[in-house]
């Protein structure tokens, strides 16, 4: 007699059993309120007599993720959806358990703050390479997409106190911000070589432009273009450069001096750029007037609010700072957004870096100044009408 057969249901059933007991658990390692990742990290890399490394546990962890503990918090809070939702089979530690939230997002700090190679800062965290890549670009998916808030062109009211502080540091009413422009260095295979992205000092790199407030926060980025453009070039293949020139940005209100003048808002730039209505470049160096020369000294004091800003990113998140091995150039624009996101973060949360973080010298390093001799008549007159009035300002100022 042959046995009974089983309804379809049973099997069914037997089946998803055998599929569970084939299944094997990955535990997760605990979130870092237990400080397990940290306490193993820091006794692993914790200071030896000499070293730069602080032997304050807090200023140590700043030290190596450029964040404070709470600004840590917060970043893992912006990302922990992401990167809890669809864990690959890779992020799995030496010890067989996945990888926490907060192990993750201190390995992709680590890495883009060090610049160091994914073997260097794999072994600081007991795991291997390729968990340092897949690591460092999910958490820089998330926080592309989930940081987004931090990078933004300001409201009328935040405008406004902007420029309040740019007239009572520097004198320059109606001043919305500074603009530099830098190179992020790369060596590229030779299929991929091309006079494009070889720039003025044979290097072959990718520029990021930027315009920051008087915080040095970045309030506008460009980058993904070919540092084989001039910096004039660059600008005028931004939608920053589009915008202004359409009236649709620095556009607020204008400002009529005592002199009866007006000001429309503007933002100040070095002599790479051209001189136009709603961007103010240095004047001629054969101009010696005493109103110009007024000028000058505020314009870049002003100015190096940018270069500052670019030094400081450069030094935090030195992974921009060193020569990148043929990087992939599409990915490489969101790498660099997210860099600018993570120091936006760091002033937002009134963080404060160790004063060697940012660069000792300029945030370009043997690239020469490059010289715009494109000047606007009407940016010609706005330059000129802001000297006057820096000039009739000091005459006003009584004498000590």
């Amino acid at each position: 007699m042959a046995p009974p057969k089983k309804s379809k249901k049973a099997k069914r059933e037997s089946k998803k059993s055998k599929k569970c007991k084939s299944m094997s658990v990955v535990p997760i390692e605990p979130r870092a309120t237990e400080s397990d990742w940290w306490d193993s990290f820091w006794q692993k890399n914790s200071p030896i007599p000499g070293s730069a490394i602080p032997t304050d546990e807090a200023e140590g962890f700043k030290f190596f993720f450029r964040v404070s503990k709470k600004t840590f918090d917060y970043i893992c809070s912006l990302v922990r959806q992401d990167l809890v939702s669809r864990p690959p089979s890779g992020l799995i530690n030496i010890e067989g358990r996945l990888l926490s939230v907060e192990k993750q997002v201190a390995i992709a700090l680590r890495r883009l703050a060090s610049g160091e190679s994914q073997v260097s800062v794999g072994a600081a965290f007991g795991v291997g390479q390729s968990t340092v890549s897949q690591v460092t670009w999910r958490f820089i998916e998330a926080v592309e997409e989930r940081a987004k808030h931090h990078l933004r062109w300001p409201d009328f009211n935040r405008m406004e106190e902007i420029k309040s502080k740019f007239e009572t540091s520097y004198g320059l009413s109606n001043c919305c911000g500074a603009i530099d422009a830098t190179h992020i260095i790369m060596t590229l295979p030779a299929v991929q070589t091309s006079d494009d992205w070889c720039d003025q000092e044979n290097n072959s790199s990718m520029f990021l432009q930027g315009v920051v407030d008087d915080e040095m926060r970045f309030l506008d980025i460009v980058t993904g273009w070919p540092g084989g453009m001039t910096v004039s070039r660059l600008l005028k293949c931004t939608g920053f450069y589009r915008n202004c020139e359409a009236g649709e940005r620095l556009n607020g209100n204008v400002r009529i001096l005592s002199e009866g003048v007006e000001i429309r808002e503007y933002v100040v730039g070095g002599v790479g750029y051209p001189l136009l209505p709603w961007l103010i470049t240095p004047c001629e160096y054969n101009d010696i007037s005493s109103s110009m020369s007024g000028f000058k000294t505020n314009h870049e004091a002003a100015r190096s609010l940018a270069v500052r800003a670019f030094s400081q990113l450069k030094g935090t998140w030195r992974i921009l700072s060193k020569v990148m091995w043929r990087p992939d150039k599409r990915k490489l624009p969101s790498i660099i957004l997210v860099c600018c996101l993570l120091h936006n973060i760091i002033i937002d949360s009134k963080d404060k870096l160790q004063p060697d973080v940012a660069l000792s010298s300029h945030h370009d390093p043997g690239y020469g100044q490059q010289c715009c001799k494109q000047v606007d008549p009407l940016g010609k007159a706005m330059r000129e009408n802001i000297a006057k009035h820096l000039q009739h300002g000091k005459e006003k100022a009584p004498s000590n």
